[in-house]
């Protein structure tokens, strides 16, 4: 058995990527971190960075408040101190996440000094090299791969199952299908949508780099291909550019695929919406009316009839958002909804799903500071925000999951563990836990649903979690399907196919209860009883039971009410506490800044009052000099008035004296 040796081309892994970013920004101890990070980024920016970095080395901030009079020291731990419990590792990623924002090149700038991380792969006889083609360029990816019972099965992860065309023996697990074809280049935080039995997909971020290409996986070949798209330019003076983005939201609408919002390099004011035409393979900008929300990314695009029901995300200067727009599709159409009710707070990265064509519901996402696992629901009639409770395994925090509905489930995607919600109970449970660094435990990963003769299967596609990846896995859930069938004419292969005999959970549970509710009423049967009796004592116990069932119930929701008002009432004065701190805050810091005024003022002020000292004492000598010279002067006057001896013997009469004069 031979050994050989592998380069990892994805670049390094946590936290060995976090220690390159922090390098260098500026934290290798080389010169000092605050004039690193204030001399490549702004200030709000630098302050972000080094709060994270603090974050992820030491943990929560732990030492005093400084002096207020201090503000760089004094912003710096408020910085520091509002990220609260967040973890390491969650630090690690949002730092370097924010720098490959502000910095997309950095890593490709460092890794002049950084050395890749050498990888072991242990080569058998059976060992393949296959080549992966990546825009345009082929290079070969070393795998180990055995052969048993004619199927392939990849040793690199346990979790994730391999497969040929042979048949799958197991519901509720990711599996790998055989794709061909000229991958999309690693990514996360695209669009993805599918439209009949084709997976499209549609930019996202490498390495910081925004993308927009276009490309198509079909369901039926497994197999990947690019499509060369045109720009519908209405002036052809100026060609008309596709911009790229990321954090977008791509929605299949009437054979066309709806492409909103996103981060760009130079964002606009407002949304954008625009449309790429399947049959002419043409991309073009939407006209729509109404005030268009400010441009953002990160937020949830949810299709509820014939219309878009657009929460939340970042927009462009980082502000985390809360709004809600819809977008009416037959109008085209924009209007802010102004729903009652205490809505989720600001984030980005979460969930959205619609129940019954009324609720829309809103799971997780990130702020700058934590990750959430809340659940909010808004009710598209009564537009009414509410927080009901979640039962059963409740996931943790996450941001950057992605999730799709098959009936009344829910499926969540994007850490080790996918789960499902009930949307009907509000009841939580995990389909499948995965082991190790794998795409399906990514952020920024999308997530899909088809379905093949009355089962579906959940398709998923790229994500970051420490690389990026452009890899296809696909699940088949044993959760019981409502959706119709898409591609019964062009079968899957048998890869991704289910066995007959798998487990329904659905069916289990009903017949557990058909079976204990027989063996209750078998147990009320007595011989020796007339049947007639026996029937009306039963339906005498039932009905009282259903009665006090229902008297039970009625307090109940009666109860549940009064702690929905009660919470919603909590929630309302934390909220005015909230905006009150602030504004308490804010005045403080307009004394401050007063207060820093009037001692500039005061200052100022002093040194007139010297300069006036200074001016008074030379205009006391002026006034003592021009006192003298007036009496010099006055002194003369009197002697040439008297004339004296001289004018006496030298015969001048006084009379011609004063005519000389």
């Amino acid at each position: 058995m031979a050994m050989a040796m592998a380069r990892a081309s994805s670049g390094l892994q946590y936290p060995e990527r976090f220690y390159a970013a922090a390098s260098y920004v500026g934290f290798d101890g080389s010169t000092s971190p605050t004039k690193a990070l204030t001399s490549k980024f702004s200030k709000s920016t630098a302050l972000l960075l080094y709060s994270l970095y603090q974050q992820a080395s030491i943990g929560r901030c732990n030492i005093p408040e400084p002096s207020s009079w201090k503000i760089v020291e004094h912003s710096k731990w408020a910085s520091w101190n509002q990220l609260g419990n967040m973890s390491s590792t969650e630090a690690m990623r949002l730092f370097v996440k924010i720098l490959e924002e502000e910095d997309p090149g950095w890593y490709s700038r460092a890794s002049n000094s950084i050395v890749d991380p050498v990888i072991d792969v242990q080569m058998n006889h059976n060992s393949k090299v296959e080549p992966v083609i990546e825009n345009g360029n082929s290079y070969p990816e070393i795998k180990t791969i055995s052969t048993e019972n004619g199927s392939q099965v990849g040793t690199q992860d346990k979790d994730v199952v391999l497969e040929g065309f042979g048949s799958v023996g197991v519901y509720d697990q990711w599996i790998a299908p055989p794709v061909s074809g000229q991958r999309p280049k690693a990514r996360y935080e695209h669009g993805a949508a599918i439209v009949l039995d084709k997976l499209y997909i549609y930019g996202g971020n490498h390495n910081g780099r925004y993308l927009n290409d276009l490309h198509v996986l079909d369901l039926r070949s497994w197999t990947w291909s690019k499509i060369e798209t045109k720009i519908e330019s209405t002036d052809s003076s100026s060609p008309v550019t596709l911009i790229p983005c990321a954090g977008h939201s791509l929605i299949p609408w009437n054979n066309k695929l709806l492409s909103l919002a996103g981060h760009t390099k130079d964002p606009g004011e407002s949304m954008q919406v625009k449309v790429f035409d399947l049959k002419t393979a043409t991309w073009s900008t939407l006209k729509i009316y109404g005030k268009p929300p400010a441009s953002r990314g990160g937020q949830s695009a949810t299709l509820v009839g014939t219309s878009l029901v657009i929460f939340g995300g970042q927009d462009a200067n980082r502000t985390l958002l809360n709004d809600l727009h819809i977008l009416d599709l037959e109008t085209m159409t924009w209007d802010e909804i102004d729903a009652v009710g205490v809505p989720p707070s600001p984030r980005s990265d979460h969930a959205a799903a619609v129940h019954a064509e009324r609720y829309l519901l809103i799971f997780g996402g990130g702020s700058h500071a934590t990750c959430y696992n809340d659940l909010h629901v808004l009710d598209l009639q009564t537009m009414e925000w509410s927080r009901p409770a979640q039962l059963g395994e409740i996931p943790t925090p996450r941001a950057g999951h992605a999730g799709v509905t098959v009936g009344e489930n829910w499926f969540i995607v994007g850490v080790s563990e996918t789960v499902v919600l009930n949307m009907s109970t509000l009841t939580w449970s995990v389909v499948t836990s995965v082991q190790g660094r794998i795409p399906v435990a990514s952020e920024g990963l999308s997530l899909v649903v088809s379905s093949y003769d009355g089962e579906d299967l959940l398709v998923s596609f790229g994500g970051y979690n420490g690389r990026y990846n452009n890899e296809v896995y696909v699940l088949k859930p044993s959760h019981k399907s409502t959706l119709q069938s898409k591609i019964i004419e062009n079968p899957i292969p048998n890869s991704v196919s289910a066995v007959p005999n798998a487990t329904n959970a659905t069916r289990d549970v009903e017949s557990e209860f058909e079976a204990g509710h027989e063996g209750r009423t078998k147990e009320l049967v007595v011989d020796n009883v007339d049947s007639t009796k026996l029937k009306g004592d039963l339906i005498a116990v039932l009905k009282a039971e259903k009665d006090e069932l229902e008297s039970s119930l009625s307090k109940e929701k009666l109860h549940a009410l009064q702690l929905k008002q009660e919470l919603a009432e909590a929630e309302t004065r934390n909220s005015d506490l909230s905006k009150e701190l602030q504004s308490v805050r804010s005045q403080l810091a307009a004394e401050q800044s007063r207060c820093f005024k009037l001692e500039v003022e005061v200052a100022e002020l002093g040194q007139k009052l010297q300069t006036f000292g200074t001016l008074q004492k030379e205009l006391e000598l002026l006034q003592r000099q021009k006192a003298a010279s007036e009496q010099a002067a006055l002194n003369a006057k009197q002697r040439q008035g008297s004339g004296g001896v001289w004018g006496w013997l030298a015969g001048t009469p006084p009379s011609q004296k004063a005519d000389d004069a």
